[in-house]
């Protein structure tokens, strides 16, 4: 969405949030459907305790090397290492084992799908769904690609069917909440947000995607608290400092507001949305 230019003696409370990006920008995605959180990107400490996995699970495959599950479980930890070559061999020798392994084929469709392989990502979820109806991450994993190439409805469809199956699929809620917050649907949008911090509460980029369709209602109250919320738990994203920075200033706050907005530059010297916001604060 692009932003307004900025309009002269206009107070801080009409600051316009249309540059303020929606749905999860700068915010790292779920790194997988079938484990870990809504919207946190995988750390440095995630990745040693990967590491430390990988060791562990190569020993308990070598002990039991017909174990499709523990071809799986070293795949995933491969995956959450970033190491996508072996975590792609680790799947394909789980699924050698047992074809009809339908997490193996959800964990190979997600490392698909990271690493840009969409139809092999699209075709291994098909695959699943067809295994195993009920396997709700399939249906989240699937209803993503769909959501990326612009097919809403599929998307929707595939969200709507995971919530079914398990009610507390929390990415399920938070990519539907994308979908409406994308149409403007905010109200709705909210509530499918606030779905996904119920069943994840440690999740990052809900709170931000909340704070931002807030910040479209003018609730700046509540934004400002959810944009918070994201920063304790990770307070060095730059979009979530802008962001606190446009409810600051709804709030007539505008000497945080600023602060805010430097915060996020010092983080990211080329985030727009705080830059616009400055500007507008400037001219203010």
């Amino acid at each position: 969405m692009s932003a307004a230019a900025p309009t002269p003696k206009r107070s801080p409370r009409s600051l316009l949030v249309a540059a303020f990006l929606l749905g999860a920008a700068g915010i790292g995605l779920m790194s997988c459907e079938t484990v870990g959180r809504v919207g946190n990107a995988d750390d440095g400490e995630s990745r040693q305790v990967a590491s430390t996995d990988i060791s562990s699970l190569s020993q308990v495959i070598e002990k039991n090397p017909s174990d499709p599950e523990a071809w799986n479980m070293r795949g995933s930890a491969y995956a959450r290492s970033k190491q996508f070559g072996p975590a792609i061999s680790d799947f394909n020798r789980a699924l050698q084992l047992d074809p009809n392994f339908a997490q193996a084929l959800a964990n190979r469709a997600l490392v698909y799908r990271q690493t840009g392989q969409t139809d092999q990502a699209l075709a291994d979820y098909n695959r699943v769904i067809s295994v195993d109806p009920n396997y709700a991450p399939a249906y989240v994993g699937r209803g993503n690609i769909y959501r990326l190439q612009g097919q809403t409805q599929q998307a929707m469809a595939d969200y709507d069917k995971a919530i079914q199956i398990k009610p507390e699929t929390a990415e399920a809620y938070y990519n539907r909440g994308l979908i409406r917050q994308a149409n403007a649907n905010h109200e709705v949008a909210i509530d499918d947000f606030t779905s996904a911090i119920s069943n994840d509460p440690l999740a990052e980029a809900p709170y931000y995607s909340r704070g931002t369709s807030y910040l479209q209602l003018k609730k700046y109250k509540e934004a400002l608290a959810d944009f918070n919320q994201a920063l304790q738990i990770n307070n060095r994203n730059a979009a979530s400092w802008a962001g606190r920075g446009y409810a600051e200033a709804g709030l007539n706050d505008t000497q945080k507001a600023r602060e805010s907005f430097q915060h996020a530059l010092g983080i990211d010297s080329g985030n727009a949305a705080a830059k616009n916001g400055l500007s507008q604060l400037g001219a203010s």
